[in-house]
């Protein structure tokens, strides 16, 4: 007789047998491509108790017991000042979960309120990742894995051209400047954000989203307008005409013809037209 699984042991098998070529095999080409988990590493991985996150835990878990490469992990999850409710949810799911967190406080969404001003989202993600970098040094890690995926990426190099007047993506994995020797992973990064959701319902699980004090009032599944909600609702138009539009505008990214630009910046020079068209410059492989 089969041994019966239990609600964590089904949600792990659905990660790489329904999900396996969305979610488990995606996961892996991350990892294995961008080099993302090594020999000796030692993970931080962030849970921020939704369901981004959630899985990323998971997708780690699962990588530990089947992969040869000998890595640990830590997961952590940073409070900045969740509702009861919110904190008792994502209590919760880390129990059924099976996913031996450690949560620590911090009073970012009461530091936010004072000194957000315009930009309350982009200081509170600046704060959350020196916490989560702090914290993951004193556990002796070397990386902190975050949830980002390939929606991500996606959204964010179309939002800094509709409105930010640059072309910027999001880096698989980034050396830290201000903690040496720590770096930060996507290994979602090649993910989308489609087949996350699909994983969610199919197990029936409920996470929380955003939960600062802006997001608080919003209606169940209400996520508010803003900047990257168009770039969603674009890229969802777009879809029904090229079902493959998202591929298309990530392999883009590993794609760029730099000698078809009148202008770019590396390494934080800027090359412009007249100079490059008059002298032919080019970027050469270090």
């Amino acid at each position: 007789m089969a041994k019966q699984l239990t609600f964590c042991g089904a949600v792990e098998r659905s990660i790489i047998t329904k999900f396996r070529k969305g979610i488990w095999t995606k996961f892996l080409q991350a990892v294995k491509k961008y080099k993302l988990i090594e020999e000796g590493d030692k993970i931080a991985v962030c849970v921020s108790g939704g369901k981004d996150s959630v899985l990323l835990a998971k997708c780690v878990q699962e990588l530990k017991r089947h992969s040869e490469i000998n890595f640990d992990a830590e997961y952590i999850v940073m409070n900045p000042g969740y509702s009861s409710e919110n904190l008792a949810r994502t209590e919760e799911n880390l129990r059924l979960l099976e996913i031996p967190a450690r949560i620590f406080d911090s009073d970012i969404f009461d530091v936010n309120d004072l000194i957000g001003g315009e930009h309350p989202c982009y200081l509170c993600a600046r704060m959350r990742r020196g916490f989560l970098y702090a914290r993951a040094q004193e556990l002796g890690c070397n990386k902190i894995a975050l949830g980002h995926h390939m929606s991500d990426v996606i959204e964010t190099t179309l939002m800094s051209m509709f409105f930010g007047g640059q072309i910027q993506g999001m880096m698989p994995k980034i050396k830290s400047s201000n903690f040496g020797g720590m770096q930060l992973i996507r290994p979602l990064y090649c993910v989308l954000d489609d087949e996350i959701v699909r994983w969610q319902q199919y197990n029936n699980l409920q996470f929380i989203a955003c939960a600062c004090k802006l997001t608080e009032n919003l209606s169940l599944g209400e996520q508010g307008q803003s900047a990257r909600q168009d770039i969603k609702k674009l890229i969802k138009d777009f879809r029904t005409r090229n079902p493959d539009v998202d591929a298309s505008i990530f392999k883009s990214l590993h794609n760029v013809q730099l000698d078809t630009l009148p202008e770019f910046k590396y390494k934080g020079e800027t090359y412009e037209f007249n100079t490059k068209y008059e002298k032919g410059i080019k970027i050469h492989k270090n």
